[in-house]
Formats: structure tokens, C-alpha cells, sequence
């Protein structure tokens, strides 16, 4: 009579979405929430800083100052990479928990977050270069060859793209906060980064003001994720 019993509530008892932890794998996940809260809490401040910081973008100017624009975008590649570490230690804490759509968002921010990297990189290696010996193509549709396109367009659609599905996915899970801010400050960001970057040219004030605008929500939006999976309380739709 028991087991008709349990076996009777059973099928009454409606089945919820699975939370992102659970009480019995906490031990295990401990160490990776503690990355995934470290790499958030240093990865959006810093990211930030560095383009805050971020020089002056025409060519004669990057000739002057060579060195320092070399080394700000190394600092904004390094946050990018310790990003790309935040969000693949919340791809391994919900590995389990969310279906394949979910994934893919996970997956495609990351890959964003990577392709950014590496439009990074190449424009503190490249840019300095170029200044030195042509800078009036520094930052103009002249200086934009095959190779440098596929990053710079990869990056642009990939980047913004994965936020925006990031945002959905948190506010699905009820981070619609965390969600909106990444989402709308990656958007914006990479609007600054290129697409302003190139309408209004390289020695207007105006990409770094679009940057930063779109840099303080990302930025505030990570440390807000490193919050939210860096803890052990349970998440649920």
C-alpha cells in the first residue's frame, strides 16, 4: 500500500526544470565556482579600465604613443581571455543542467568572447606598425585587407551576437539584470568598436564615448554572473 501510495503522488506531482546545482555536487563544483566568481569580479573591472584608458585611435597619434597603445590592448586581450575562463567555468557548472539551446548560448558567447581576443591582438600589433610608416590608413576602409576583414567581421557578429542569446538565457533563468547588461553593453560596446569607429572617424571623441558606455554595463553585468554561479544557492526557471 505504500508504494501504491508514493507511487499515486508521484503522478500527480508536476516535474519543474532542473536547478544549475544541486545539493549533492556542491563539494565537486566548489573550486570551479570559486574561479568562475574570481575571473568575473577581474575580468569586467579590467576590461573596463582598459578601455577607459584606451588612446587616442588615429595613426599619428598611435606613431607618438606606440608603446602604451600596444600595452592597453594587451591588458584588454587579458581581460578577454579571463572572461573566456569565466564563462567556460559556467559551461562546466550547467553542463548537465541546461539542454542543448542553452548551450550553444554558453557556446557562442565564449567563441565571441575569443574572436574579440583576437580582433584585439591583431589591432595592437597591427596599428602600431602601420603608424609608423603610413598613418593616415590607421583605422580607415584603405587598410582593411582579406585576412584583417574575416577577424574584424567574425568578431563583430559572433561578439554581440552571443551576449544578446546570453541575455535571453539569463533572464530565462530569472537574471534578467545580468542578462540585460551584458546584452546591451556588448551590443553597444562593439557598435563603439568598430562600426562608430569607422563612421566617424578615427580622430572623433565619439568611439570612446560609445566604448565606455557600452563597457560599464558588460563590465557590471560579469561581476554580477560571477555572483550568481560563483555561489552555491540553487538557480531555477
Amino acid at each position: 500500500m505504500s508504494s501504491h501510495r508514493s507511487a499515486h503522488e508521484g503522478a500527480g506531482t508536476t516535474t519543474s526544470a532542473r536547478p544549475l546545482h544541486h545539493h549533492g555536487a556542491e563539494d565537486g563544483t566548489r573550486h570551479v565556482r570559486a574561479m568562475v566568481r574570481l575571473t568575473a569580479m577581474i575580468g569586467g573591472p579590467f576590461f573596463l579600465l582598459t578601455v577607459v584608458l584606451h588612446p587616442a585611435r588615429d595613426g599619428h597619434d598611435i606613431a607618438a604613443g606606440a608603446q602604451w597603445y600596444a600595452f592597453t590592448h594587451s591588458m584588454e586581450a587579458i581581460s578577454l581571455l579571463i572572461q573566456a575562463i569565466c564563462l567556460a567555468g559556467v559551461l562546466a557548472l550547467v553542463m548537465n543542467r541546461f539542454g542543448p539551446r542553452g548551450l550553444t548560448t554558453l557556446y557562442t558567447a565564449l567563441a565571441g568572447t575569443m574572436l574579440w581576443f583576437g580582433l584585439i591582438v591583431f589591432d595592437g600589433g597591427h596599428n602600431p606598425v602601420t603608424a609608423r610608416y603610413a598613418p593616415d590608413l590607421v583605422h580607415t576602409s584603405k587598410d582593411i585587407d582579406i585576412e584583417g576583414g574575416i577577424i574584424v567581421l567574425a568578431a563583430n557578429i559572433v561578439f554581440p551576437l552571443g551576449y544578446v542569446l546570453l541575455a535571453l538565457l539569463l533572464n530565462r533563468y530569472g537574471q534578467r539584470l545580468t542578462g540585460l547588461l551584458l546584452g546591451f553593453g556588448g551590443v553597444v560596446y562593439a557598435i563603439g568598436g568598430t562600426a562608430s569607429l569607422f563612421g566617424f572617424g578615427p580622430h572623433s571623441v565619439i568611439t570612446s564615448v560609445i566604448e565606455i558606455i557600452g563597457a560599464a554595463p558588460y563590465a557590471l553585468g560579469y561581476v554580477l554572473l560571477g555572483r550568481t554561479f560563483g555561489r552555491a544557492r540553487q538557480l531555477s526557471t
